[in-house]
């Protein structure tokens, strides 16, 4: 299995380092770029200690050095609302723009997006460009994927179908049948079916405009007060669906990479490391994006500790959760109270 990384909001030398020295395991790097709403904060925001122009540079820096390592590079435009700019000609003109500078300069290969017009906006202007589904979209059935067909050639599956190996084979017939490529998010701290998981997207694509406003409130998702509650915690196990390093080779041929959240984590040199070796020890939240481990303190979920079947189990369940206790079984197998 080759990684999709993601090139970190901060100054990071040594995860550039990684990668380079990875290469051989890296499909491709994907970046944002500028203001243009990514799903996740801007990428010279304030709070990188950087002022914007050092910021700007320090990318361009870096997105070089990949680029001469022989790295392609993925520009994401997946941000879950662009506002009074979803279909302005003003912002299509910005962004054809932007997309032109970035390919006379640097190896960019594909966009990731959870719009269908940004999609045909590149495929009638940048052709040789792989338009990739964003998992923002949710796509999980053959169904999902041929009504916007016209509009992408490559889909990131659904997270929660993630350890469904029955629907991944589904998904990867249709997508092999129509010219299509299929992959996945791999380390997602999600939980599934996440009632907010929207709500909590459209905040983030508006997250530079929010924090100009006098706001009442401070909304960071629900799962770390969920899992704070002991009679929850199962759901870490049972109700998410991040891919454990040491389960990486079950979806071998099933996907054309896999995507590893690192933009924000605050050790991706840690976590790229353990999907490299496919093995981690240590806190398996300390390997997800978002962390939520902090719910769980003064205990941690000892990756380590997991059955060596989980991921084939889990994967393979029919999710009878109801009539089954594993996951209740792996939780107090594997949870451990920090001295």
């Amino acid at each position: 299995m080759k990684f999709s990384v993601g090139y970190p909001g901060r100054a990071n030398p040594a995860f550039i380092d990684a990668v380079i020295a990875a290469r051989e395991r890296i499909h491709e790097v994907y970046f944002a770029f500028g203001d243009i709403p990514n799903g996740r904060s801007p990428q010279n925001s304030a709070d990188s200690g950087e002022m914007p122009w050092e910021s700007r540079q320090r990318q361009l820096d870096d997105l070089r050095r990949l680029c001469d390592a022989g790295l392609p590079l993925n520009l994401l435009l997946n941000g879950n609302c662009y506002g009074e700019n979803a279909l302005s000609r003003a912002f299509f003109l910005n962004l054809g723009d932007t997309i032109d500078w970035l390919c006379a300069r640097f190896r960019v290969t594909s966009v990731t997006t959870t719009s269908p017009v940004i999609g045909k906006f590149i495929h009638q202007n940048f052709d040789a460009l792989d338009v990739r589904a964003s998992v923002n979209m949710g796509i999980g059935s053959p169904a999902a994927m041929d009504y916007v067909a016209e509009f992408f050639d490559s889909f990131y599956l659904k997270r929660e179908l993630n350890r469904d190996f029955a629907a991944i084979r589904r998904a990867k017939a249709w997508c092999d049948a129509n010219g299509k490529g299929l992959y996945m998010l791999a380390n997602s701290g999600c939980l599934n079916d996440c009632s907010v998981h929207t709500f909590h997207d459209n905040l983030v694509a508006h997250e530079a405009a929010i924090a100009k406003m006098d706001n009442a409130y401070a909304f960071t998702g629900i799962c770390r007060d969920y899992l704070k509650n002991p009679a929850k915690r199962v759901s870490l196990i049972r109700d998410s669906n991040y891919v454990r390093p040491e389960d990486m080779h079950l979806y071998d041929g099933l996907f054309a990479a896999a995507k590893l959240a690192t933009r924000v984590n605050p050790n991706p040199e840690r976590l790229l490391a353990a999907y490299l070796a496919g093995r981690y020890v240590g806190a398996v939240t300390d390997l997800l994006e978002p962390d939520n481990g902090s719910a769980l303190l003064p205990g941690i979920v000892d990756n380590s500790r997991f059955p060596a079947d989980f991921g084939e189990r889990v994967a393979s369940c029919g999710k009878r959760c109801g009539e089954c206790g594993y996951c209740g079984g792996v939780l107090e197998r594997a949870f451990v109270e920090l001295e």
